[in-house]
């Protein structure tokens, strides 16, 4: 077994090829570095650099080494880092962000409990847009989203919010005059499309490519935000399938909302990248859960 101090060494000095450099990233002396890396390569019996008196390369056993090492380091920082996390309490700061002016209060509701549990734990709260949601959770500027199911390649809890769907059409559409309408519409009016960075999944589920019975639904236009998807719609450029909460936080005159007679309901809730599930995460989510339990009812208009 490797010691995590070697393991340190050789990373850092397979990322800056340079004896000097490494030393000084470690905060120990050249010699000290030389000396674990000749130990490592006895123990391994090759080489793992090329070492001349101007430059420092990998070996292809080298290489090989690093790509093995570099992930399980990876690991090994996040499982100290939790440890630390669950050590130390629930402190620091959780960045919490919303998708849709309709979770805001359902977020809310969870931050206020969650500050109450944890006031030692600041909060910061934002929103985000369709089109960059999932980049807002990969580099880091939002630790946790509440937004709609299916969000793949994240993490997931509970649904805190469901709601029928229901169909936007153009206030002008004949459908618009319909009390219901059946997901076969779709074959016969294009769909307004999300972003293209939005996960396929999500499409898939609320813009499909073909209904219930198999038949093709034709492509619109697509919006960068569900302002503009929903404009789009008033202009007679397509239809959108939507959440019931549209009616009350985008009642426009020139769109209007028909209910879906054979849909599933929407479902929405907290999401993050696993590889940052800390202990502020979870008890988030488990204030959130309590928050609004039972408040998982289609909702209201």
């Amino acid at each position: 077994m490797l010691e995590r101090h070697e393991i340190e060494t050789f990373l850092t000095l397979a990322e800056e090829l340079h004896f000097g450099r490494t030393a000084e990233r470690l905060r120990v002396t050249t010699g000290r570095i030389s000396h674990v890396i000749k130990k490592l390569e006895r123990r391994i019996g090759a080489p793992l650099f090329e070492r001349t008196s101007r430059v420092v390369r990998l070996t292809s056993i080298g290489r090989q080494l690093a790509d093995d090492l570099a992930p399980l380091a990876a690991q090994m920082d996040e499982a100290i880092r939790r440890a630390v996390d669950a050590g130390r309490g629930v402190v620091g700061r959780l960045r919490v962000a919303f998708l849709g002016e309709w979770t805001a209060p359902v977020l809310l509701g969870a931050v206020s409990l969650f500050t109450e549990r944890h006031p030692d734990c600041e909060v910061d709260v934002h929103e985000v847009q369709l089109f960059n949601s999932r980049s807002s959770l990969l580099d880091g500027s939002v630790d946790i989203l509440l937004a709609s199911f299916p969000f793949d390649g994240m993490a997931c809890g509970p649904a805190l919010l469901t709601e029928d769907r229901v169909l936007a059409v153009a206030a002008r559409h004949p459908l618009a005059r319909e009390k219901s309408v059946s997901l076969e519409v779709l074959a016969e009016n294009p769909v307004v499309q999300y972003p293209s960075i939005t996960s396929a999944d999500f499409k898939r589920d609320r813009t499909p490519d073909h209904t219930p019975s198999g038949r093709p639904v034709p492509k619109g236009p697509a919006g960068n935000t569900f302002s503009e998807m929903l404009s789009l719609v008033a202009m007679g450029k397509g239809v959108l399938p939507v959440g019931e909460h549209s009616r009350r936080y985008y009642p426009r005159p020139d769109v209007a909302y028909v209910p879906i007679s054979d849909a599933p309901p929407i479902e929405r809730g907290l999401v993050w990248p696993a590889t940052n599930t800390t202990e502020r995460v979870r008890e988030f989510v488990q204030a959130a859960t309590d928050a609004n339990r039972g408040s998982a009812a289609p909702f209201a208009s």
